[in-house]
């Protein structure tokens, strides 16, 4: 069971010590992998790891092809300015050859598991014979997957899956006592600029889990325009999380006065302390209609619609 240090009896001087300590434990005299995507908890751990090991920690961002745009070339940038290269490795051909043809949301996040942990972390680990991975599983993370509200792709052990057996290397957690409150009080800790350690949350299945129905390189190029749209739109709402969602159906709607079966987008907007449970942001109807007059360009896209479903029994992502 997780010990939960809250964000109101965090010592964060403390904490970084002693997780530091605890990973150069861990690894010992060899070299650690980190598994880094760019968002509040895998930059933190990036940050652990890096002042713990130094040179012996090499960073990976995946480039699976469901990242938000430009996302690669931004973690990149935002980290050489703090003194850590980042590899980037392109895995887009497996993670898509994973998801074909898969449309139920518990089998897509298991074929990003699997994909993540025993094709590419597995191939990067016994090529650099690193024995331990990092990366940022936080308790909201364990609460999801234990209570089955979803399987979050970075939990293992608490579902009784050892790592070690299952991928061939160990998988170190340093903030999984720690929900996103107390996360982002570690983040400025480390010295992460505010804009990288206030970025709204950001899924381990990135924009798979806003995509209902298979995910293919034309859905995800669909939903990724109009996450960009809704990011922008919203960034200074104050809110938790927002973004949008791509649905399944085909639904009816008018171009030039003629009928057109096109895609519908849910805009989603949050407010919320820990992601344990959330409200939808009461936002204007002139943002929505904003929001949605951008959204209604992307070719394909006939209808916009807002959630004003709270959690539980929502949940912040729709996958």
């Amino acid at each position: 069971m997780v010990t939960e240090i809250t964000a109101q009896e965090l010592n964060t001087e403390l904490f970084i010590n002693e997780k530091v300590e605890g990973i150069r434990e861990a690894v010992g005299d060899t070299t650690a992998i980190n598994a880094l995507s760019g968002g509040v908890d895998s930059s933190a751990v990036t940050m652990l790891g890096h002042k713990a090991l130094g040179k012996r920690l090499r960073t990976i961002f995946v480039e699976n092809g469901i990242m938000r745009e430009g996302e690669a070339g931004q973690v990149v940038a935002f980290f050489k300015k703090l003194g850590v290269t980042v590899e980037v490795v392109d895995a887009r051909k497996e993670f898509f050859a994973a998801l074909s043809g898969i449309t139920d949301p518990e089998e897509k996040r298991e074929a990003i598991t699997q994909t993540f942990y025993r094709d590419v972390f597995g191939r990067i680990v016994r090529e650099s014979a690193a024995k331990c991975l990092l990366q940022g599983t936080i308790l909201t993370d364990v609460d999801e997957t234990v209570a089955g509200i979803k399987r979050q792709h970075n939990v293992f052990e608490q579902l009784g899956i050892d790592p070690q057996k299952t991928f061939g290397y160990r998988i170190l957690e340093p903030l999984i006592q720690l929900r996103k409150d107390g996360v982002r009080k570690v983040g400025k800790a480390l010295g992460l600029p505010v804009d990288l350690f206030n970025r709204i949350p950001f899924p381990g299945p990135a924009l798979a889990a806003r995509v209902i129905g298979e995910v293919t390189p034309e859905r995800i190029e669909t939903v990724r325009k109009a996450n960009l749209i809704v990011e922008r739109q919203l960034k200074d709402s104050g809110a938790f999380q927002y973004m949008a969602i791509l649905h399944e159906d085909r639904v009816t709607g008018m171009r030039d006065g003629r009928r057109d079966f096109g895609q519908q987008i849910e805009v989603r907007c949050w407010d919320s302390i820990d992601a344990r449970i959330a409200t939808p942001t009461r936002l204007s109807f002139e943002i929505l209609e904003k929001i949605a007059g951008e959204i209604i360009q992307i070719p394909g896209v006939v209808s916009v619609t807002y959630n004003i479903a709270s959690k539980p029994p929502s949940t912040i992502e729709a996958i």
